[in-house]
């Protein structure tokens, strides 16, 4: 039995050190790194990538779930009744979530209103009605999106409901209102290209989950080319109507290759007419 517990220990043991060895191998990759440049010498970062996360779902750490509606059952919840006939394609997949130490630092009225968004998912949020995703939410949505840059011009082009961003290359300054994607600019530090963003609505969502900001939130973002198809991307948000403090997010984003190198169109508006406006019609459909 003592062999056995110590042959246990051992293999235990040898994980944990191959586990330290393996990611200190991978962050020395990731220094030694050398990526593509531009005319300029900075990092090029052309090219169409995509997360492979559920942060969509939740960026905070969560287990798997029969619907994001759901309504109380005779022993666990089940789906909302609206969502039902989805059965495991409505079903939430566990994540590991990207908030760095786990949780969101909400200030305890913020809380109760991000509980009243999950509870109301259906007709609360944003990305049901097609609404622009805002930023970070973009990032993470299970959509590619491309950036286009060149040492005089930076465009990121979104898959979700044609979504765009022109970054600024200057600081423009306090943006002259507010909008769903928020106003840009870009600097850079060493090889890590900075974009920071303030200018947002407080209509948009982080998630399906209900997690939410104001109409104060700033984020900065980080991009580090880390490989020939990865980044290393970075979101820091500080909103002091909602959070005690500011909070980062990170994640890897992966290149697309081939012929999945392009971005489709994602033109979900039409796709919702009938949600949004079936009511109008002269005989409305069924429901």
């Amino acid at each position: 039995m003592d062999e056995k517990r110590s042959s246990r220990r051992c293999i235990k043991a040898m994980s944990a050190l191959l586990a330290v060895c393996l990611v200190s191998l991978s962050a020395a990759a990731a220094e030694s790194y050398q990526p593509p440049r531009l005319a300029s010498g900075k990092p090029d970062f052309n090219g169409v990538w995509q997360v492979l996360n559920n942060a969509n779902y939740n960026i905070e750490p969560h287990g798997g779930q029969a619907a994001m509606a759901l309504r109380e059952g005779p022993v666990v919840p089940v789906p909302a009744k609206e969502v039902l006939a989805l059965g495991a394609v409505g079903a939430v997949p566990a994540g590991l979530g990207v908030v760095e130490g786990g949780k969101i630092p909400y200030q305890p009225a913020a809380l109760i209103q991000r509980d009243k968004n999950r509870q109301n998912w259906l007709t609360s949020d944003p990305e049901i009605k097609c609404y622009l995703p805002g930023i970070p939410r973009a990032t993470y949505m299970p959509h590619p999106f491309q950036i286009f840059h060149n040492d005089e011009a930076l465009f990121f082009s979104y898959q979700y409901a044609n979504a765009v961003r022109n970054i600024y290359l200057t600081d423009p300054g306090p943006a002259p209102i507010d909008s769903w994607m928020g106003l840009s600019w870009a600097s850079w530090d060493d090889d890590t290209l900075v974009i920071k963003s303030s200018g947002y609505n407080d209509r948009t969502w982080l998630d399906r989950a209900g997690n939410f900001h104001s109409d104060v939130l700033k984020v900065t973002e980080r991009f580090t080319r880390t490989s020939d198809h990865t980044i290393h991307y970075e979101a820091t948000l500080e909103d002091e109507k909602v959070y005690t403090k500011p909070w980062k997010i990170s994640m890897p984003l992966y290149k697309r290759v081939g012929a999945d190198d392009r971005i489709q169109q994602f033109n979900c508006v039409e796709y919702v007419e009938e949600l949004m406006y079936g009511h109008l019609r002269k005989t409305p459909l069924e429901k």
